[in-house]
């Protein structure tokens, strides 16, 4: 089973104050190139749906614009499936500097068992951390078409699979490993974080 990475980088940053949040240092390195850096090795290829390929062309990846703009992520979502290599994409958002490449391997593990494979935190599912298939593409596109966006929602036309907690749990911590950066304060917090050798 060949799986394609697909990065989202689609958003407007608006809680950012508009700078582009994936581009932000942390660490000493664009909070992107860490999300590049902990999904490369364990998936067979990588590309990133943006609208803004000219922010993002110094990683020489493959870009590709939102088939439905202004979808939010399921339309990224929809996008980056629909563009992938494989036969499974797994998304990540592109503002989580905390991402551990074992934590992806859990859920790649089990991608061929289900159409959506996505771990659960508490009673809410890490949506930008989940391996879709192909057979989501038509009910994707079906609701994105009615206007119907919330993510979850196609989930009932499909086979899913959660990767409890627990699981992730026992390889890092999951308010870190599933964190964003979305806005100046998370952005501080992370970079306590980081100084403190915080780890996924």
């Amino acid at each position: 089973m060949r799986i394609t990475g697909v990065i989202q980088a689609g958003g407007k940053s608006t809680r950012m104050g508009g700078a582009p949040k994936a581009l932000m240092d942390l660490g000493g390195r664009r909070i992107v190139e860490r999300v590049v850096a902990a999904i490369a090795p364990v998936v067979d290829d990588v590309l990133i749906v943006t609208n803004t390929p000219e922010l993002y062309g110094f990683l020489g990846l493959p870009m590709v614009a939102d088939v439905f703009p202004d979808h939010g992520s399921l339309g990224g979502i929809y996008s980056g499936l629909a563009a992938a290599s494989g036969n499974v994409a797994f998304t990540v958002a592109c503002d989580m500097p905390f991402l551990s490449s074992e934590v992806v391997r859990l859920v790649l593990e089990r991608a061929g068992d289900a159409d959506v494979v996505i771990p659960r935190t508490g009673d809410q599912l890490e949506t930008l951390h989940a391996c879709y298939a192909k057979p989501c593409l038509p009910h994707m596109e079906e609701r994105l078409r009615s206007g119907r966006l919330r993510i979850v929602g196609f989930f009932e036309a499909v086979r899913v699979l959660e990767i409890p907690e627990a699981a992730v749990r026992r390889l890092a911590d999951p308010a870190v490993v599933f964190m964003n950066v979305n806005t100046p304060d998370e952005l501080e917090h992370a970079r306590a974080l980081e100084r403190r050798g915080a780890r996924a």
